[in-house]
């Protein structure tokens, strides 16, 4: 497999009201990724590109009824098929940030939903597992009753085994831990990560996360941070810092800390990782595992969430679920 890179591209939009302003983003979102690889195309093979959370709209909405009514949106759409048109013109493969997804498939849901776009289409659909919560209320798929696609899906694609999960699922080791199970090699972060857990000591979680679920898992982590500024996106600041790391932790490449629109691309060789991981024999963390010695995960702390999930009804599940460890 030949040497390619990745670059990981932060945006700086205003938070949409409506789903009708879901078109600039895109736009310029094309923009970028056009300007990425033929830019630095005498440089670098750019072929995976992909953007942060919230990049085309963002639960600023308190219910589900409201986030319905003026940001949800199906999949796939017009803005998926511009992704779609790029992809299959320049050979890359593009993670899309993440849409309010709704899908009559699970009329009384919401999803935080990425897609995995190559030359040949949609490779993958992502739904955040694990959203944000109490301030989300958009469902996790493992929440749904009768819910049957693959929660964390793996894409083989000809430039490796492409993952993929959504911010705060990051927190979850259980989650990275998954998809990396599932045959991942490459696992990107699709991520709307803020101040004060950014990229700033002490306080420093988006590159301390990230390097973690890197060499704990022997994968390629491409993170793609918000990289809004507090008036774009109140009450948080959005610090940027989008980075690419190797299978061992080794930071290739990070962007400046702050907000605004960057792009930092490193390679990715994955033959060289699938030669270590056939000849480690130490540091082999999925290979030494000891699965069923973790009876912790036999059950569920937090209850499932009903279709009208609202802040007040996921604060009383999170105090429910604390009572668990008493």
């Amino acid at each position: 497999m030949d040497l390619y890179y990745a670059a990981a591209c932060q945006t700086d939009f205003a938070a949409p009201e409506t789903r009708a302003e879901i078109g600039d983003r895109t736009a310029r979102m094309c923009e970028i990724i056009e300007q990425t690889i033929t830019g630095y195309e005498p440089f670098f093979d750019v072929r995976l590109l992909a953007f942060p959370e919230f990049a085309h709209t963002v639960p600023i909405y308190q219910t589900v009824d409201e986030l319905r009514e003026h940001l949800a949106v199906e999949l796939p759409n017009e803005h998926t098929l511009a992704y779609e048109r790029l992809a299959k013109q320049y050979g890359c493969w593009i993670q899309t940030g993440s849409f309010i997804e709704s899908d009559p498939q699970y009329p009384d849901y919401l999803f935080n939903t990425t897609l995995l776009i190559g030359p040949n289409g949609i490779e993958s659909k992502y739904r955040k597992v694990n959203p944000w919560i109490p301030w989300e209320v958009h469902a996790s798929p493992h929440d749904v009753p009768g819910y049957n696609e693959p929660m964390f899906p793996v894409a083989d694609t000809e430039i490796g085994r492409i993952g993929v999960a959504i911010c705060y699922d990051w927190l979850f080791p259980e989650t990275i831990r998954q998809i990396a199970f599932n045959g991942a090699e490459v696992i990107v972060r699709v991520s709307a990560y803020m101040d004060p857990w950014g990229t700033a000591q002490p306080m420093d979680w988006w590159t301390s996360v990230n390097r973690t679920r890197a060499l704990e898992n022997s994968a390629f982590v491409v993170a793609s941070n918000q990289g809004a500024s507090l008036a774009h996106y109140p009450p948080f600041s959005w610090p940027g810092g989008s980075m690419v790391i190797d299978y061992d932790g080794r930071v290739l490449a990070q962007a400046d800390p702050g907000p605004g629109e960057q792009v930092v691309v490193a390679p990715i060789n994955v033959d060289a990782l699938r030669a270590e991981r056939d000849r480690r024999m130490g540091h082999d963390m999925r290979g030494h595992l000891r699965g069923t010695a973790h009876t912790y995960l036999s059950r569920d702390y937090l209850e499932a969430g009903g279709a009208e999930l609202s802040i007040e009804a996921n604060n009383a599940r999170i105090a429910r679920a604390k009572k668990g460890f008493e």
